[in-house]
């Protein structure tokens, strides 16, 4: 139950990164900016939490796949997520953000040449079909001529795809180090690349707060706790717990900022969401019978 509880937890941080972000929108902040900071004030919590445990030391030659990580999680994922809440809205930000395990199907079978089920197939599939459902379903019941926000969508998938290579480098390079560890190297480096392409402002004081507590919830508490949770229970359980992200992202954006699907936009929500399920259960079952068989 305390496992439970842990991942439940983060899932429910993560589903308010949206709630962060419009808020400090509207005080003038760009998307860019406020993955920026994002990862600025993560640095100093995850930095001190390092420093106090005694696990800031990395070898060197994993130095290249800690700073490769950064490039991802940080310049890549925390920017492409934060413009699609700006340009979609978090609710459908949230649910193309968990396209991730389709990608991470398809990465597995290139990069880490793992078989291509029929399930891992299927939930490809069904992925594609949700994510056209949810950008087209608008357009489709009313009968006017498509008029997406591309971008937006675009930036949707990147931080699906970005959230997908997060497990993948941690399959291959990064297992070997606490959480505290992995960010403190990943999250200043990631940082540093954005600022080419963010135009600061000045910032109210509320705006400093919510781009703290936005550090400290979404970033440092939510992967503090997740991985609390995983320390208690399977990680495939965990996993399956986590999908209630863009649920309660897409409650938070309904109850807050008016925020609502079509009922095409609904039925792909459900696809994708059901895509994540059976690939997580599929791969309970295939390592219960691998260790059947041992």
């Amino acid at each position: 139950m305390a496992g439970f509880l842990y991942v439940l937890a983060a899932a429910f941080m993560w589903g308010v990164i949206g709630v962060f972000t419009k808020f400090v929108l509207a005080e003038g902040v760009s998307a860019l900016e406020i993955a920026f900071w994002r990862a600025v004030f993560g640095w100093m919590f995850f930095l001190v939490h390092a420093a106090v445990a005694g696990q800031l030391r990395a070898h060197r030659s994993d130095l290249p796949a800690l700073l490769g990580f950064g490039v991802i999680c940080v310049t890549l994922f925390y920017g492409a997520y934060q413009i699609a809440i700006r340009d979609v809205g978090m609710a459908m930000a949230a649910v193309l953000l968990y396209t991730a395990p389709a990608w991470v199907a398809l990465l597995s079978r290139l990069v880490l040449k793992e078989e291509m089920t029929l399930v891992k197939a299927v939930c490809v599939t069904m992925t594609i079909l949700g994510v056209t459902c949810i950008s087209l379903g608008p357009k489709l019941m009313s009968g006017s001529a498509i008029d997406l926000n591309l971008f937006g969508l675009a930036a949707g998938l990147v931080s699906g795809f970005t959230y997908a290579l997060y497990y993948i480098f941690g399959k291959k390079f990064l297992y070997r180090y606490p959480t505290p560890t992995i960010f403190v190297y990943a999250l200043p480096f990631g940082a540093l690349l954005l600022l080419p392409f963010i135009h600061f402002v000045h910032k109210s004081p509320e705006a400093w707060l919510l781009l703290i507590g936005m550090a400290l919830v979404t970033s440092y508490g939510a992967f503090s706790v997740y991985y609390a949770g995983l320390k208690r229970m399977d990680a495939t359980h965990a996993s399956v717990i986590a999908t209630f992200e863009p649920l309660v992202a897409a409650v938070l954006a309904y109850a807050l900022f008016g925020e609502k699907f079509s009922l095409l936009g609904y039925a792909g929500s459900s696809l994708i969401i059901a895509a994540v399920l059976m690939v997580v259960l599929s791969g309970s079952r295939g390592r219960k019978a691998v260790r059947s068989e041992a």
